[in-house]
């Protein structure tokens, strides 16, 4: 089975074989040790000098995190609606009460600077814009830098979900100015779901002092007390945050401009594929995270694809959410993948596309994907 899917991902077994060992308990000198370790490590894959703390939840927590910890009802917010998970930036602050004035985005596009200008114009009390990174439903890249840009030129807090984008492509949290950055560990991270990672900075924090939303187990001033005690407010993950200090190591080891590199490599050698088989892609600013692909008009339901890859081939794929069902293909190229996961990808799809009945020349996606390996630099 070869999972090409945006998360979860395969797991290293480095990182499998950790699971395997003896839990410990967390209120030991062992665990500080181990949590010290890892502290450090997500300050590395943030890029920030501020402290990461790590939630026992899968992403949606960290974004709901976000939201109860630095908002009081009836706050201003924008939120960008790019897809399914820009979307959920909109449900969670309108369930805390908040104010929301929503930036819809054509699906498949990315914000348009000048809409965002005008959003803010319109609303000078907005305290916050929310966004992707990446919006994984479509596989659109958001401008992270110039979003931020903006948020800091009105004095305005900049909350980017990166949960399908830190490390796998370049947000360097400190240098660019990001308010709150988040990321989940069935992503990049080459982990099992099931811990969120957030990291705020020190306009966030003063915000956070003046926050009126109810919050118990995602009180982050409370996190942050206790993890600057490498301890956890709550029972942690402790198997997964073993395993998070192994995987960590892995990306240390490979750094950070040289994993950038490899997402974008896999990401080209996935497109010419796409491009010799006649697809049409989806996203106008492709992101490095995937690539979105039309359903051929042959083929009048896509699910069929996604689940003739599964069922003969040990290839999973995923479709469309919500609108899109059945109309885009979801090939993903992050995390535990390398060159030749991506072309078992391809003929999975390829043949899956044959039996199917859209016209395939058998082996010419592979072949392209081989030759834009072999070239890139």
């Amino acid at each position: 089975m070869r999972l090409l899917t945006p998360g979860p991902t395969t797991i290293p077994e480095q990182v499998l074989s950790k699971f395997a060992e003896p839990v410990i308990h967390h209120r030991t000198a062992l665990f500080e040790e181990i949590f010290k370790q890892l502290q450090s490590q997500l300050r590395w894959l943030f890029q920030t000098e501020q402290p990461v703390l790590s939630l026992a939840c899968t992403g949606t927590g960290a974004m709901e995190a976000t939201v109860v910890n630095l908002f009081s009802p009836s706050d201003e917010v924008i939120t960008v609606n790019a897809g399914k998970f820009g979307e959920r930036w909109t449900k969670i602050c309108k369930t805390y009460g908040l104010t929301v004035h929503e930036l819809m985005v054509e699906r498949g596009k990315s914000v348009e600077l000048a809409a965002l200008t005008a959003l803010l114009d319109a609303h000078p009390h907005v305290k916050a814009v929310l966004f992707q990174a990446s919006e994984t439903s479509t596989g659109a890249l958001m401008p992270v830098e110039a979003i931020v840009t903006h948020c800091k030129k009105r004095n305005v807090l900049s909350v980017c979900d990166g949960i399908t984008a830190v490390g796998i492509f370049n947000l360097p949290m400190d240098r660019w100015g990001i308010d709150v950055l988040i990321t989940g560990s069935q992503k990049a991270l080459m982990l099992p779901p099931g811990l969120a990672f957030i990291a705020l900075s020190e306009r966030a924090w003063k915000l956070a002092e003046q926050s009126q939303l109810p919050k118990f187990y995602f009180d982050l001033k409370r996190e942050r007390k206790m993890q600057d005690k490498l301890q956890t407010a709550w029972t942690p993950a402790i198997s997964l945050i073993q395993g998070a200090v192994v995987a960590l190591k892995m990306l240390q080891d490979r750094g950070h401009e040289a994993a950038f590199k490899h997402h974008e490599c896999l990401a080209h050698a996935t497109r010419s594929a796409a491009k010799a088989l006649g697809l049409e892609f989806f996203a106008s600013s492709p992101s490095p995270v995937l690539t979105t692909v039309k359903v051929p008009p042959q083929i009048l339901e896509g699910k069929k694809i996604v689940k003739r890859m599964l069922e003969k081939y040990g290839v999973i794929i995923t479709g469309g959410q919500d609108e899109l069902e059945g109309k885009i293909l979801r090939l993903s190229h992050f995390g535990y993948t390398d060159i030749f996961d991506v072309v078992t990808g391809i003929a999975a799809l390829e043949m899956a596309l044959l039996e199917l009945g859209y016209p395939v020349e058998l082996g010419k996606g592979v072949g392209a994907a081989q030759k834009a390996f072999q070239e890139f630099k």
